[in-house]
């Protein structure tokens, strides 16, 4: 008889969780030093951080899947129409990013406009490549 639950991915892995960490700390420094960011408790940073996460895996799997378009492309007008999706979801998903967390959070957590969302999400991307990296284990080959 085989155990099933070793070979079971979990729905949840354990760098999904440290970025979900990472996020909730990036955000609410954000919240301490830039005027535009409010979350008004913990338990709603956690929440947004959260949604945060989602929202960017998503957006990185959609990237991802215009890049492979973008470089299967073998016309320029198929190159042209690729890039030009690629940089409407890198623009969109700012604009979903603030439509979301006014949806599910309302007045509670404002992210501020375009700009700043635009800065938290490099500064969430950077901080969680950052702490992987930090935490990767080195190669004991070399």
């Amino acid at each position: 008889m085989t155990d099933t639950s070793t070979s079971r991915r979990p729905w949840v892995s354990p760098a999904d969780v440290v970025d979900v960490f990472v996020y909730v700390v990036v955000l609410n420094l954000a919240a301490e030093y830039v005027p535009l960011v409010i979350t008004e408790t913990f338990t709603l940073s956690l929440l947004t951080a959260l949604l945060l996460k989602l929202v960017l895996e998503a957006v990185v799997w959609c990237k991802d899947r215009v890049k492979g378009r973008f470089q299967a492309a073998d016309s320029v007008p198929a190159k042209v129409g690729s890039g030009l999706l690629l940089w409407a979801l890198m623009i969109g998903s700012k604009f979903v990013v603030l439509e979301l967390v006014a949806l599910f959070f309302a007045d509670s957590v404002q992210l501020g406009g375009f700009w700043s969302v635009t800065g938290l999400i490099l500064l969430l991307l950077f901080a969680r490549f950052g702490v992987r990296r930090l935490l990767d284990e080195p190669d004991p080959a070399g």
